[in-house]
Order: C-alpha cells, then sequence, then structure tokens
C-alpha cells in the first residue's frame, strides 16, 4: 500500500495543498478593456492575423509590439 500511497501524491491525488491567492499585479479585466479600445481606435476584427498579434504577442519575450 505505501506504493500506492507514494503514486498517489505524486500523480496530486488525495490530500492536496491548500493553495492561497497570490497577487500578481495582473488584472485581466483592464487589460481586456485596454486591448478592446486598440481594436476600436484600429479598426481591428477578430480572426485578422492583427487581432492575433494584438492579443497573443508577448513583447517581455520576443520585444514584438503588438501594433
Amino acid at each position: 500500500m505505501d506504493e500506492l500511497a507514494e503514486l498517489c501524491t505524486l500523480a496530486g491525488i488525495g490530500n492536496r495543498p491548500k493553495w492561497t491567492a497570490v497577487d500578481t499585479g495582473s488584472n485581466v479585466s483592464i487589460t481586456g478593456n485596454e486591448k478592446a479600445q486598440l481594436m476600436k481606435k484600429n479598426n481591428i476584427r477578430p480572426g485578422t492575423d492583427a487581432w492575433f498579434k494584438l492579443w497573443f504577442s508577448r513583447p517581455f519575450l520576443t520585444g514584438e509590439q503588438p501594433i
């Protein structure tokens, strides 16, 4: 039974640690509103290349600017 308990622990089954909320300084609604305003200002439509670039670019990783 010891091996089974170890496998359950490794798989994350059973006694889970109590997760606490960590404030990362990110507010999804503010970010979403900023991107929506940029979409309106630059006439960007969902599904276009510009839309994907706006929503999924990672300037802090690649240096690529969303607009």
